[in-house]
């Protein structure tokens, strides 16, 4: 492998650098004609707005029972997502309020040390579990979503999460 060699203009600026005597560059327009560029807003999505006190209390606790289930435990990403939302929208008609979403924890990381876990090095580990929380922020299921957040370990700690619906209008 041979050495880059370095220019007498590089040497120059590194010397420049290091004296403190580095060349300024000039901007291209004076400052009081620059327009300041206002970053664009996301979209609004609502917010959970959370659940009272008690209620947080109890889904800490885990005594509070989910109205429904749904295990995605051996489905693909997209039939999952399809799944969840019809889930969801389904649960938010009935009027549930409380429903558990069991994810799975994902595999365990592979050991580099051992030759069959090789070929799973590369790979993403727990999709689910990764996906299902941005899936929630979406728009469409977010507007039916009070709170989310990890189930108690009696109903599968890392594993799950409580969807804690928001109230239907009838």
């Amino acid at each position: 492998m041979s050495r880059r060699t370095t220019t007498d203009d590089e040497r120059e600026l590194f010397r420049a650098v290091i004296s403190g005597r580095a060349p300024v560059k000039k901007a291209k327009a004076p400052a009081s004609e620059a327009v300041p560029v206002k970053p664009k807003k996301a979209a609004a999505v609502p917010v959970p707005s959370g659940v009272d006190g008690r209620t947080s209390e109890k889904l800490r606790r885990g005594a509070v029972s989910p109205d429904a289930k749904l295990d995605l435990h051996g489905l693909t990403e997209q039939v999952a997502h399809h799944v969840l939302s019809a889930f969801l929208q389904a649960a938010f008609q009935r009027g549930d309020r409380l429903v558990l979403v069991v994810t799975g924890k994902g595999a365990r990381a592979p050991d580099p040390h051992a030759p069959f876990d090789m070929e799973l090095a590369g790979r993403a580990r727990g999709v689910l579990k990764t996906m299902v929380p941005r899936w929630l922020a979406e728009p469409a299921l977010a507007r039916l979503i009070a709170d989310r957040r990890a189930a108690h370990r009696r109903h599968g700690g890392e594993g799950a999460l409580y969807i804690y619906l928001r109230k239907t209008k009838n």
